[in-house]
């Protein structure tokens, strides 16, 4: 979990990894969804209908639009019985087999999971903030790798498209999960949520083990917008270097935090010396307000 991705062998690429077609709710049949994404620049794309028995339980298979240029990996939206609200609980799950079994009606979330995971796939924790997870439904999880702590949908909705909140709790406390950002693009013509909300994943190739793998590792970065180019630390120092942005922000335990506010920022330095025992992560904002976040880390 200390590793940064920055100095890893091979590239980053760009990818969404939470997405919906005509499979389930989404307005757009797989295709057109698939070519929207590489027509906007995307390296790769997951596309996870609802899991559930109303659109027969599809694992949508895009293995059809791979190219030397652009290729797919194969998930669901997974649900199962039941937050502390009573809502079904909703799990991204990217890397699934096409014959992933259905949800038995006596399945738990937790067992629903666990079987994913034993299957192959990340596992991540959908918008928090948009349903009301609780820190303790998200502690039932102990499979997942990673909760979305943004959502592009979600703001759509109802203003709750940031969970970072959670996220920090819960690394408060000592728990260890990766942070991604996502669309949850549905292709509604009442609200734009496509190509808003992303992930920059270091791996060595394009081709879909090799993309998986380096998910499962955290070996990523999100984005809206702004690119974090590079993350050195060097003898409690820390350095970064980005695109341009108006602040910089290094935010551990609340309320500790760093920050640099400025124009056209593209290098800056932070002493880890107040961080002790906390995690770290970096936040970049550029002048039209668009973020990128790191996978919080530990600094020793």
């Amino acid at each position: 979990m200390s590793k940064l991705p920055f100095s890893l062998p091979g590239r980053f690429y760009r990818g969404n990894i939470h997405t919906h077609s005509t499979r389930s709710d989404g307005a757009l049949d797989p295709v057109a969804v698939a070519t929207a994404y590489r027509e906007a620049g995307y390296d790769f794309l997951a596309i996870t209908d609802h899991f559930l028995a109303q659109y027969g339980f599809p694992i949508t298979d895009t293995r059809e639009f791979r190219t030397d240029s652009f290729t797919t990996l194969l998930g669901a939206e997974l649900h199962a019985p039941r937050l502390e609200n009573g809502q079904l609980w909703h799990i991204v799950a990217v890397g699934l087999p096409l014959d992933f079994a259905p949800t038995a009606p006596s399945e738990t979330a937790m067992e629903l999971a666990r079987r994913a995971a034993a299957a192959g796939a990340f596992i991540g924790i959908a918008h928090p903030a948009w349903y009301g997870l609780t820190l303790d439904d998200v502690r039932s999880l102990d499979v997942a790798h990673a909760i979305e702590i943004y959502n592009e949908t979600c703001f759509a909705l109802n203003d709750r498209g940031e969970s970072w909140y959670v996220a920090d709790l819960l690394l408060s406390r000592g728990h260890r999960y990766f942070a991604y950002a996502a669309d949850d693009a549905h292709f509604l013509p009442t609200r734009p949520d496509a190509c808003a909300a992303w992930i920059q994943l270091r791996a060595e190739s394009l081709a879909p083990e090799s993309l998986l793998a380096a998910l499962k590792a955290g070996q990523f970065y999100s984005s809206q917008g702004p690119e974090i180019h590079d993350v050195q630390i060097d003898a409690r120092r820390l350095r970064v270097s980005c695109s341009p942005v108006a602040h910089v922000y290094l935010s551990g335990k609340a309320p500790l935090a760093r920050q640099i506010h400025g124009t056209d920022i593209t290098t800056c330095e932070f002493s880890l010396e107040p961080f002790g025992d906390s995690y770290a992560r970096i936040t970049v904002i550029d002048e039209h307000g668009k973020r990128a976040w790191s996978n919080p880390f530990w600094p020793d």
